[in-house]
C-alpha cells in the first residue's frame, strides 16, 4: 500500500507539467482565435523599437540623445494614424488647454515682438500689471535684472519668463514713451482670465450677436452672462458668429446646443472601434428654445463648433450662413505620461444627429496634403462659388427631410462668397509683407497720448480719418518699398481703411470694439441681418435645392472685408503672458 501510494507521488510532477503545457497551448490558441495575436504584434514590434534605441545609444559612432530621438520620433508615429492624432511635450503640455481652461497664471499683459523688443499691446483689466501700472506702449528691456533684448528674445521665451506660478514674482524693466529712463515693476502673478466670446452686441434692435472663439470650460457662463446682456437690449432673434472657431470641449458646445433645443433632440453621438455609440441629447431645459437662430460658419469653424452647428441644421431648429465649415470628426482622449508630455489619441468620430459624420477625407501619413485642404478649396473656387463645392459623401435627411451630405464639414443653407473684387496687386504686396500690423504699431504706439481718453470706437475712427492716417500709410509703405499706385489705393481703399482702422482700434480698445466695427461692412453679417428681417430663419423643405442655392448665392454679393487684410494677422501675432 505504501508502495503504490510513493509511485502516484512521483507522477504528479509530470501531471503538473503536462497540465501547464496543455494550458500554455489552449492559451495560445484562443489568443490567436480571438486577439488576431496583436498582442504577440505589439510585443514583438516594442522589442524591436528598444532594441534599435539600444543599439544606437551603444554602438552609433557619435554620440546622441536619444530621450531627443524619442521625442522626434512620436509626432511621426502619431502622423501614421491620422491628421489629428498628437504628441504634445511636457513643455508645451503645460500650456495648451490654457485658452480653453479660461484662465491661466501670469502677469497680465498681451505683447508682440518688434525688432527683438517685446512690445507691450494691451494690459489685462484686474490683473497683476495693470495694478502695479504697466501701460500698453511700454517696451519690456530687461526680466529679473536681467538684460532681454535681440536675437534669445522669442514668444516662446518670453512666455516662459513672464507666466508662472500664482504667487510668484517678476521683476520687469521697462522703455516709457515719455520717460528718459528705464522703469522698474515687481509684478505678482496671478489669475489671468482668458474670455472664449469675443463680443455680444445688438446688430439691429431686435437682432442679437455672440461672436464665440472656442468652447472652454468658461464659455457656456459667459454666454448666460451675454444672454442677460442682450435681453436687457431687447433681442428677438440671435446671430451666434462661430467663423474662425477652432473647437474645443465636447461638454461646452453640448450646454450651448441644449439652449435651443426642445427635449429629448439628439444632438451628437460618437462611436469607435472600442468606443461603444454615446449618444447625446438635450434635455428640454434650454431656455431659447423658439427664438430665431442663425448661425454663421466658415473654413476655420471646426470640431466642437461644427458639433453645434451640425445639430443646429440637423434639428432644422436654425439656418447656417456663409461656407462650408472645416470638416474635423475626429475625438481625441488625452493620454498623459509620466514626464508630462501626453499624446491624443484618437478614439472615435463624431456624427451628427441625421447620422453624418462630419470629418473630411484624409490619407493616413500624409499630414501635409491634410492641412493644404484649405487652399486646395482656394484655388478650385470654393470660397466664391457655391457650384464649385465638392461633397461626396453619403446623402442623409434632417429631422423634416432636407438633404445634408458627410464626407466633409458642415454646408451651410445659405452660401456667402468671399468678394475679391477690390483686392489689388498693390494691396496683396502691401500685405504679404505685413505691413498693415507694422504700421499700426508704430502709429499707436506714437499717438497712444492723443487716443487714451476715446471710449468708443467711433471715436477713434473719427480721429484717424482727420489725421489722415491713411496718407500716412502710403507713404510709410512706399519707405517698406510698396511704390504708390494711386488707382490701386482707391480701389482698394475701404480695405485698407477696415484693416488699419480695426487694428488700430483693437490696440486702443477692447477686442468687442473691434469686432462690431469690422462687422459693419462684413457680407455674412450683413446676409444675416437680411435674413432676419425677411423672417427666413425656420428651415423648409425646399423642391428646388438648385434653383434656392443660386438665387440665394446672387443675392449675397455685397462687399466683405478680406481675411487677409493684416488685422487678422496683428491679432495672432500678439500673446498673452
Amino acid at each position: 500500500m505504501k508502495n503504490n501510494i510513493n509511485r502516484r507521488n512521483r507522477f504528479i510532477p509530470l501531471i503538473i507539467a503536462i497540465s501547464v503545457i496543455v494550458g500554455i497551448v489552449i492559451g495560445t490558441f484562443f489568443a490567436n482565435r480571438f486577439t488576431g495575436n496583436r498582442l504577440n504584434i505589439i510585443n514583438t514590434s516594442s522589442n524591436k523599437l528598444n532594441d534599435l534605441l539600444h543599439y544606437i545609444d551603444d554602438q552609433y559612432v557619435d554620440t546622441i540623445d536619444i530621450s531627443n530621438i524619442v521625442e522626434q520620433s512620436m509626432p511621426k508615429i502619431l502622423e501614421e494614424l491620422d491628421p489629428h492624432s498628437t504628441y504634445i511635450s511636457a513643455k508645451d503640455a503645460k500650456t495648451a488647454d490654457d485658452d480653453l481652461k479660461g484662465s491661466f497664471s501670469g502677469v497680465g499683459v498681451q505683447f508682440t515682438i518688434r525688432e527683438d523688443t517685446v512690445r507691450i499691446t494691451n494690459i489685462i483689466k484686474g490683473g497683476p500689471s495693470e495694478k502695479v501700472g504697466l501701460l500698453a506702449g511700454d517696451k519690456i528691456i530687461s526680466v529679473d535684472g536681467k538684460p532681454y533684448v535681440g536675437k534669445e528674445v522669442t514668444n516662446e521665451e518670453t512666455l516662459h519668463r513672464l507666466k508662472g506660478e500664482k504667487g510668484t514674482k517678476v521683476k520687469v524693466g521697462v522703455l516709457r514713451h515719455g520717460e528718459k529712463k528705464p522703469l522698474s515693476f515687481t509684478i505678482v502673478r496671478g489669475d489671468i482670465p482668458l474670455k472664449s466670446i469675443d463680443a455680444a452686441y445688438m446688430l439691429t434692435n431686435d437682432l442679437g450677436y455672440v461672436k464665440i472663439k472656442n468652447f472652454g470650460e468658461t464659455t457656456y457662463a459667459e454666454l448666460l452672462t451675454a444672454f442677460v446682456e442682450l435681453e436687457s437690449d431687447g433681442f428677438k432673434g440671435l446671430v451666434v458668429d462661430l467663423r474662425g472657431n477652432g473647437g474645443g470641449y465636447l461638454k461646452a458646445a453640448i450646454q450651448m446646443v441644449n439652449e435651443f433645443l426642445p427635449k429629448d433632440r439628439l444632438i451628437v453621438y460618437t462611436q469607435g472601434r472600442k468606443s461603444q455609440r454615446e449618444e447625446y441629447r438635450s434635455d428640454g431645459r434650454g431656455s431659447y428654445q423658439d427664438i430665431p437662430l442663425i448661425v454663421l460658419t466658415d473654413e476655420t469653424t471646426a470640431s466642437a463648433a461644427e458639433i453645434f452647428s451640425g445639430a443646429i441644421q440637423d434639428n432644422d431648429r436654425g439656418i447656417i450662413v456663409g461656407r462650408r465649415s472645416f470638416g474635423k470628426g475626429l475625438v481625441q482622449q488625452p493620454i498623459p505620461f509620466a514626464d508630462g508630455s501626453l499624446i491624443h489619441l484618437t478614439i472615435a468620430r463624431y456624427y451628427t444627429p441625421s447620422g453624418r459624420c462630419i470629418q473630411k477625407p484624409y490619407v493616413k501619413g500624409q499630414p501635409k496634403d491634410y492641412e493644404m485642404d484649405l487652399v486646395t478649396r482656394y484655388t478650385r473656387g470654393e470660397f466664391f462659388s457655391q457650384d464649385s463645392i465638392h461633397q461626396n459623401g453619403e446623402q442623409y435627411t434632417t429631422s423634416i427631410g432636407r438633404k445634408v451630405y458627410g464626407g466633409g464639414g458642415i454646408m451651410p443653407d445659405y452660401f456667402v462668397a468671399e468678394d475679391t473684387t477690390d483686392i489689388t496687386p498693390y494691396y496683396t504686396e502691401i500685405v504679404s509683407k505685413g505691413i498693415v500690423p507694422q504700421f499700426c504699431f508704430e502709429y499707436t504706439d506714437n499717438n497712444r497720448g492723443k487716443m487714451k481718453n476715446f471710449e468708443t470706437a467711433n471715436e477713434v475712427e473719427k480721429f484717424l480719418r482727420k489725421d489722415a492716417v491713411l496718407d500716412q500709410f502710403v507713404r510709410y509703405a512706399d519707405k517698406k518699398g510698396v511704390v504708390r499706385r494711386n488707382n490701386m489705393i482707391l480701389k482698394s481703399q475701404h480695405l485698407f481703411e477696415d484693416a488699419i482702422y480695426g487694428s488700430i482700434i483693437y490696440n486702443m480698445l477692447e477686442m468687442d470694439d473691434y469686432v462690431e466695427y469690422i462687422n459693419r461692412n462684413d457680407a455674412t453679417i450683413i446676409k444675416a441681418i437680411e435674413l432676419f428681417n425677411a423672417k427666413k430663419t425656420k428651415p423648409v423643405l425646399e423642391q428646388d435645392g438648385k434653383k434656392k442655392a443660386a438665387s440665394l448665392h446672387s443675392g449675397a454679393k455685397k462687399k466683405l472685408h478680406a481675411r487677409a487684410t493684416g488685422v487678422p494677422q496683428s491679432k495672432n501675432n500678439c500673446h498673452i503672458a
